[in-house]
């Protein structure tokens, strides 16, 4: 294709399959064994930020490796070289969550993390409030060896289940109890606790004893506390407690701090391992992991006894340990006989800001589900009448259900519009929330009037206060409705935020595409309900338009179908190598897609798998920059008109670009608004954003996508992420396609990869079925 996209449709322009039927399988999603500590080719953009989790041991089962970029997105697994024996975190691009910019002298990510501060303390009051013991599990402190040795007990056949874990009978169903409401975090909140000075120099001085890059002393001091030099130094494993550091890096500290002490054996290291361990499942989207995946996991670390580390992390209060149990699919309904029969359970472990987030959500929801009226008074019905089609039977679900879900395309957003629009004619406090900027501009597009600016909002605005309805004296939001678009991207930590903002007898509506990629925090929690079947659940029939819609709607099924693209609306674009990846990749965006198709390159993504290899976001970037936007790189390696991507926050992507750069610090502006980043936090904080992984861009969409397949990406392709990729594209999407059969494959045979979570099993025993 000599001339980009004029020259590569040809007669057959528009066919969905790529062009060529070369052999060979690709490695699924998650088996690979990438080199850790570098950019290996086909670096998989994942939501578990470490190659070597789950790396030959089944899906989502921690491995050895680290989040070698430490991108803080999580969707990395290898990159970024080590310094000095320890490896530290990289550039945070907060990939795959874009939300609204920050504005005036604390930024919306500052005040969202005090907001979530104020949130874990009021779950903990709440939890320390409970009389009585947790139904689907508590946390162990001196007792947990017992545990672990009945657990041990069961899996060897010495002890039946009901003899080690037999619980009394559960107490009869009842309607959760109202939640102590969290205050709503204040415009002026304070940024979050910058460490003394004197700690920092402190840790500086053992990293250098230790051989470590003093550059992580900030870091190290901020997760450890006001005597981190000391702790540091009495554990040297703390370091794992930075994103970033591996242990293989980290034991080699330990040694060169404790010499002949140092050994595999140490309690101090079970323990610190175990704990990062979770972290990383964490990064993959696990709220929970079995117990003896944990275990098996900890050994492959070379722990001598893994069960004694996880007793000693569960000692210390660092872990939680749950016992759950499972659902037999296809078991006859238990009769009664006088023989008592077993039944199935599962021991999780998890990190407490995960377990807790659950549990909170799950209250959060029964509350919702059971609090309001099963009659719906003259507002909900006059509402409901305003509306037809689907917006009418998702506004009857909503008249007499606490908690409902709307699944459905980019079409489908035009329902929940509706349903807001009835509703706040009809005299109800409605507001919606999406999960980018752009997402907001699209729903305000949909309603049409002057006053969709205040009824349409982003999810992080609405958390910190920036956006939407004042709140109550107890902190609830004084909503009626509350509409929550692109919902498979809420974690639980997000969502426990939400419900617990909701007042009684509100409506929560959940809606999003449950094809596309999930959060990229812990949990599932839309796929978690839509399983669970504990509300309503409304499916849209509008199919979204055009040969793109066409493309992906067989995509969300399992088929790579060929579509009539009379457009040039999408165009296969092969190549046979990196470089050339890159030179029809730069060709497309600057040349072909603005003059053929009447895109600008301003207006056209480019999405690739991952950050490293030849062909990841890093090196199109550069090759990208070098031609739309020359430049000596002088402010942090950015330029005025450079397109960035910013991270307000761990987890958090905001597509922006450079304004100019002073003694203040990088200016940008983020979805038209004025962003100001620190110069401490440039290198640490903005990307540039030509080139986006598809988390990154899960929640926006542009006029024109460019989604790059390089031959080495194989292992990356998943149905999810090449329905999520394809799907940013609104009018044209060019595929640079070198993947050969792996495309089809992908989407025909590799689903999302399993997540471990317990939203399902605590649902089960607050809600009824409907």
């Amino acid at each position: 294709m000599p001339d980009g996209a004029e020259d590569s449709a040809g007669a057959g322009a528009g066919a969905g399959t790529p062009a060529g039927d070369g052999p060979g399988a690709p490695v699924p999603a998650g088996d690979g064994d990438a080199a850790v500590g570098s950019d290996a080719p086909g670096t998989p953009d994942r939501a578990d930020g470490s190659a070597g989790v789950g790396a030959g041991d089944g899906p989502g089962t921690p491995g050895s490796a680290g989040d070698g970029d430490g991108d803080g997105d999580g969707h990395e697994p290898a990159g970024g070289g080590s310094r000095g024996g320890v490896e530290a975190a990289g550039p945070a691009d907060g990939g795959g969550s874009p939300e609204g910019g920050a504005t005036g002298g604390v930024s919306e990510a500052e005040a969202e993390l005090a907001a979530q501060r104020i949130e874990r303390e009021r779950i903990e009051r709440r939890k320390a409030e409970k009389a009585g013991p947790v139904a689907a599990g508590a946390k162990l402190s001196g007792k947990a060896a017992d545990l672990l040795a009945a657990v041990r007990a069961v899996e060897s056949g010495e002890k039946p289940v009901t003899a080690v874990f037999a619980d009394p009978a559960p107490a009869p169903r009842r309607p959760a109890p109202e939640p102590v409401r969290r205050l709503q975090p204040a415009p002026a909140a304070a940024a979050p606790g910058v460490p003394a000075p004197e700690t920092v120099e402190a840790v500086r001085r053992v990293l250098t004893e230790g051989g470590a890059p003093d550059g992580l002393a900030p870091q190290v001091a901020a997760a450890l506390g006001e005597n981190a030099g000391a702790a540091l130094r009495e554990d040297p494993w703390q370091l794992l407690r930075v994103g970033g550091v591996r242990p293989d890096r980290a034991d080699g500290f330990a040694r060169a701090l404790l010499g002949a002490d140092c050994g595999p054996d140490d309690e101090r290291r079970g323990r610190a391992l175990t704990v990062w361990l979770l972290e990383q499942a964490a990064l993959a989207g696990h709220t929970a992991l079995e117990l003896p995946t944990l275990t098996a996991a900890l050994g492959r670390q070379a722990v001598p006894d893994p069960d004694a580390a996880v007793q000693s992390a569960l000692a210390e209060g660092e872990a939680l340990v749950f016992q759950d149990a499972l659902e037999e699919p296809g078991a006859p309904a238990p009769q009664d006989t006088d023989e008592e029969r077993e039944a199935p359970v599962r021991v999780l472990v998890g990190l407490e800001r995960c377990a807790m987030a659950e549990e909170s959500l799950a209250d959060g929801l029964a509350r919702l589900i059971n609090s309001p009226s099963s009659e719906p008074g003259q507002a909900w019905e006059t509402a409901a009448s305003a509306v037809s089609g689907g917006a009418a039977e998702l506004a009857r679900a909503v008249a007499g259900h606490g908690l409902v879900l709307h699944t459905g395309g980019e079409a489908a957003r035009a329902e929940p519009a509706a349903l807001l629009g009835a509703a706040r004619a009809a005299g109800l406090r409605a507001f919606a929330a999406c999960h980018t900027p752009d997402g907001r501009r699209r729903l305000a597009a949909l309603l049409g009037d002057s006053s969709a600016e205040r009824e349409v909002g982003t999810v992080a605005g609405l958390l910190s206060g920036a956006e939407g309805p004042a709140r109550d004296a107890e902190g609830a939001s004084e909503l009626d409705l509350l509409i929550v678009l692109d919902a498979p991207q809420l974690d639980v930590e997000t969502a426990a935020m939400l419900v617990e903002s909701l007042p009684d007898g509100a409506r929560l509506v959940l809606s999003g595409d449950p094809a596309v990629l999930w959060s990229a925090g812990p949990g599932r929690v839309f796929a978690d309900l839509v399983a669970a079947r504990v509300c309503p659940q409304v499916v849209s029939r509008v199919p979204d338009p055009g040969p793109v819609g066409e493309l992906v709607s067989g995509i969300a099924v399992g088929e790579l179908n060929q579509v009539a693209a009379p457009g040039k609306e999408v165009v296969i674009v092969p190549v046979r190598d990196a470089g050339e990846a890159v030179h029809r990749t730069v060709q497309l965006v600057a040349d072909s897609v603005p003059r053929a198709i009447g895109v600008p390159a301003d207006r056209t993504v480019v999405i690739t798998p991952g950050h490293g290899g030849a062909v990841g976001t890093r090196a199109l970037n550069s090759a990208l920059k070098e031609r739309l936007n020359p430049g000596p790189g002088r402010f942090g390696g950015f330029d005025p008109g450079d397109r960035v991507a910013y991270s307000p926050a761990p987890g958090r992507t905001v597509p922006g670009v450079v304004v100019k750069a002073d003694a203040e610090g990088l200016h940008l502006s983020c979805a038209g608004v004025p962003v100001v980043v620190p110069r401490e936090r440039v290198e640490s904080g903005v990307r540039h954003g030509w080139a986006l992984t598809a988390h990154q861009a899960v929640g926006a969409r542009w006029p024109a996508a460019v989604v790059v397949l390089p031959g080495d990406a194989a292992q990356a392709l998943s149905r999810p992420w090449v329905y999520t990729a394809f799907g940013r594209a609104e009018r044209h999407l060019s595929v640079v396609h070198g993947v050969d059969q792996a495309l089809p494959k992908a989407v025909a045979e590799i689903p999302a990869g399993p997540r471990t979570t317990r939203l399902r099993t605590l649902l089960r025993t607050q809600t009824p079925t409907p």
